[in-house]
């Protein structure tokens, strides 16, 4: 690919690059049997072949430089990256000193590392390892791997949001698809004027290259891609087949049982703070930290090595931990010179077919349980190590980071018990695995510490007021909002604690809306994940989103065993959105993944205000996705019929006992999220847990029809047409209520007004009969009319008394002479 979007270059110069192969070629045996084809200048001096177990792809280009599959000299391996980096520097030029490099997991992670040593610049690579506490900043799909996911976890986000050049660095391109993947996640969060793909070798096709040109020019952008050599692979049309018939017929039988291994640790005397690999990013400085630490770790290496007077010593690093174990193989690899010949060599998670022929790539295959997965995650699949048995090591280091240090890493079926038959002394090293300090300010909450919710059901991305007094009575703040005096997120009302006939009718509520509120949150999570994407990150608007956000979550991974992010956010009418949350949320995850969750719309000033907030926000759809949406404001919904949704009958003890949000300049910084109460005190009422579960037990009788209202809906024309706006209007000037503030429509925002606000009347849709029990219980206990009305899109509207504002109305209707209170004149309370 030449011209406005990029340049291919292959890199001449080969700094400690590989020696002439020698006799038979390692791909001989799978070009005769499975009629795969190498061609290209160079490509078969860096890479054999092999077969793989992958029902996507049945070869695999096996790099002799690339120190994975197989053992090589530690020089040959760092001289391979570094040159490419050296390439890239001459290719940038002066904007070299802006690069960023990221590498890819796991084959890559070496690699890439060695690339920005020769580039000089930051480096971070891609991860398959959750790490608990910390947030994901985003991930990306490599579709033809055994392993697809990738996360990012950066502990400085600003490593991928600068503006410099980006360079993305992968073991080989073969299609392009998972740089293409990569590039669009990235360049939605930061785009960037230029990018660069590195890579060992390149055999894409002409059809491929020409697919990223294209995508270069889609985005604006330029992509220049390099590699050490270049060629093509042509495949037979039944390769797949073909495939599956050779490794059946060349599999190798179980392996015996290994016994307890005998082994012995060193200490590495590794300095503390030294990263130990750059899952969460590196600077440049790092650098020269390690070459500072590097003679240490090897003459420690050397002195227990020394009485066993090894001639042939393999220095193994696992999985992602590449680049550490490569340096410190070079290190010994200097220190004890050419009387001892020094190789290097990771362990896999990628499963390949080892035959044992001259003419292969892979002739022996050690097989191993995991040892390194973090605590409540699943058993995977087998690892690997290739080429390491038949090898003749008199000597092994096993290299593992301490969260791979446990029993099953010493367990019969383990790593070490695999190695310690084919070595005639075995060494493990541990280093110390980095974890990312926390950041000063703005971790979400969670509970139980903070709401009755369990952990991972939301983090709320709020600060915790629980020990402030903020509660007002409502008509002294009623006074305030209406004066001007205040605003309404500067106090929090009194929480309303329902009598013991009105808890009766929540229940009852439930129990008769439960499924049919089931299938709603089903249509609109399937409408959501059909729309927005396997993975979308939930927002909630805190706090009538939060329950219908969790049952989202709970949907998608009871319906589909997807365990979806979900945090909750406070935005406030006339103040906007957390902007500390939104920059949270950037820099955990992609801002284009995220979709805002609330329970329903009413007139659409929330549906308006998120617009307006999120405007200034690039890459954050502004879009709303609701359990119900009666005023027509959204298009992504579970229904737009207006009924009882049981968690607006109640206030914080069916909302995790959390208050509504609060934002006051004396309370919140502006580097602050918003502020929020837990009510701890009301833990004997709660119902929160309650409501979920009764709700989401109904998910596996609804799943069929919610999906079948999802396609439907996603069939149709969901254009907002703001129905709702305009019958707000009407009223408004109907009853002579100049704030249209104070006409609160739909069954959720009239019951807010009975329970939190100063009630004038309520008026009701003809005819709704059970799904406004709830609502005429409270007007009569609080003394408010309900006037039955015709040609109501809702089935009711509350009207917040306008007593406090200039030319309220009267009782019957006509506007008043002033805003003096009218309380005795419409029986307001």
């Amino acid at each position: 690919m030449n011209g406005e979007y990029g340049t291919v270059v292959q890199a001449a110069e080969r700094d400690g690059g590989p020696a002439p192969a020698r006799g038979a070629w390692s791909g001989e045996w799978v070009e005769r049997e499975l009629g795969v084809r190498l061609g290209g200048e160079g490509l078969r001096e860096l890479v054999g072949l092999a077969l793989r177990h992958n029902p996507k792809r049945a070869h695999l280009l096996v790099s002799r430089v690339l120190g994975k599959h197989v053992p090589q000299r530690p020089s040959v391996v760092l001289g391979a990256g570094r040159t490419l980096g050296r390439r890239v520097r001459a290719l940038l030029g002066e904007a070299a000193e802006r690069a960023t490099v990221l590498g890819y997991a796991e084959t890559a992670t070496g690699l890439g590392h060695a690339v920005a040593d020769g580039l000089g610049a930051a480096y971070l690579h891609s991860t398959r390892r959750r790490v608990p506490g910390v947030a994901p900043f985003g991930g990306f799909e490599e579709e033809h791997s055994h392993a697809t996911g990738h996360l990012l976890l950066p502990e400085d986000p600003s490593l991928l949001l600068a503006e410099g050049p980006l360079v993305l660095v992968d073991d080989e391109f073969s299609t392009g698809r998972t740089a293409r993947n990569t590039l669009a996640a990235l360049h939605r969060r930061q785009p960037r004027e230029r990018y660069v793909l590195v890579s060992l070798v390149d055999v894409r096709t002409a059809e491929d290259q020409a697919a990223l040109g294209e995508f270069a020019a889609s985005l604006g952008t330029r992509v220049d891609v390099v590699s050490l050599a270049a060629g093509r692979v042509t495949l037979p049309a039944d390769v797949l087949e073909r495939g599956e018939r050779l490794v059946a017929a060349h599999a190798p039988p179980p392996a015996d049982p290994c016994p307890e291994p005998e082994f012995s640790r060193v200490d590495l005397g590794w300095p503390a703070g030294l990263a130990e690999g750059a899952r969460h990013g590196v600077g440049r400085e790092y650098a020269s930290r390690l070459d500072a630490a590097l003679p240490g770790v090897a003459a420690r290496l050397a002195d227990r090595l020394a009485p066993a007077r090894p001639a042939r010593v393999l220095v193994l690093g696992t999985e992602e931990l590449m680049y550490v174990p490569l340096r410190i193989a070079h290190a010994l690899e200097e220190r004890l010179g050419e009387s001892v010949e020094v190789r290097f060599s990771t362990t896999t998670r990628s499963p390949a077919l080892p035959v044992d022929d001259d003419g292969y790539a892979i002739r022996t295959a050690l097989t191993f349980t995991p040892h390194d997965l973090p605590p409540g995650e699943p058993e995977s699949e087998t690892r690997y190590a290739y080429n390491v048995a038949g090898g003749g090591f008199d000597a092994v280091v096993a290299l593992v980071d301490d969260v791979g240090d446990t029993e099953a890493l010493r367990a019969p079926g383990g790593l070490l018990a695999q190695l310690a038959p084919h070595t005639g002394r075995l060494l493990l090293g541990v280093l110390p695995t980095h974890v990312p300090s926390d950041a000063p300010a703005g971790r979400p909450l969670h509970g139980p510490q903070f709401s009755s919710y369990r952990a991972e059901d939301v983090g709320w991305l709020l600060r915790d007021l629980s020990d402030v007094e903020l509660e007002a009575p409502t008509e002294e703040r009623e006074e305030a909002i209406q004066s001007g005096g205040a605003h309404y997120a500067e106090s929090l009302p009194v929480e309303y604690q329902p009598s013991p006939r009105y808890r009766q009718l929540f229940h009852s509520a439930l129990d008769h809306s439960a499924s049919r509120l089931a299938r709603a949150v089903g249509a609109v999570t399937e409408t959501v994940l059909a729309e927005r994407g396997p993975s979308p990150v939930l927002v909630s608007l805190a706090r009538a989103g939060t329950p219908v956000g969790v049952l989202m979550r709970r949907w998608a991974l009871r319906m589909h065993g997807v365990a979806l992010s979900h945090y909750a956010v406070s935005i406030v009418r006339g103040r906007g959105i957390d902007e500390a949350a939104l920059r949270f949320l950037a820099a955990h995850h992609d801002p284009g993944d995220v979709v805002f969750v609330d329970g329903w719309t009413g007139k659409g000033a929330i549906t308006r205000e998120l617009a307006d907030a999120v405007a200034a926000h690039p890459g954050f759809d502004p879009s709303l996705a609701v359990l119900a949406d009666p005023g027509s404001c959204v298009r992504t919904y579970g229904t737009r019929e207006d009924f009882l949704i049981p968690s607006a009958c109640l206030n914080s003890t069916v909302s995790g006992l959390i208050s509504r949000t609060v934002l006051r300049d004396d309370l919140v910084g502006p580097g602050d999220f918003h502020g929020a109460k837990f009510y701890r005190e009301l833990a004997a009422d709660d119902v929160s847990q309650l409501f979920l579960d009764r709700v989401e037990g109904h998910f596996p009788e609804v799943g069929e029809d919610a999906a079948a209202d999802s396609a439907a809906l996603r069939a149709t024309d969901r254009t907002p047409t703001w129905e709702g706006w305009r019958a707000v209007d009407r009223i408004s000037e109907e009853y002579g209520i100049r704030d249209v503030n104070l006409v609160k429509p739909g069954v959720g925002e009239t019951t807010r007004v009975l329970l939190r606000r100063v009630p004038w009347r309520v008026l009701a849709r003809r005819g709704v009969g059970a799904d406004l029990d709830h609502v005429r219980l409270l007007a009569e206990q609080r003394g408010v009319p309900v006037e039955e009305v015709d040609g109501l899109p809702y089935a009711a509207v509350g009207l917040v008394h306008p007593r406090y504002t200039r030319g309220a109305t009267g009782a019957d209707g006509r506007a008043a002479d002033s805003g003096a209170p009218a309380a005795s004149r419409d029986g307001a309370p």
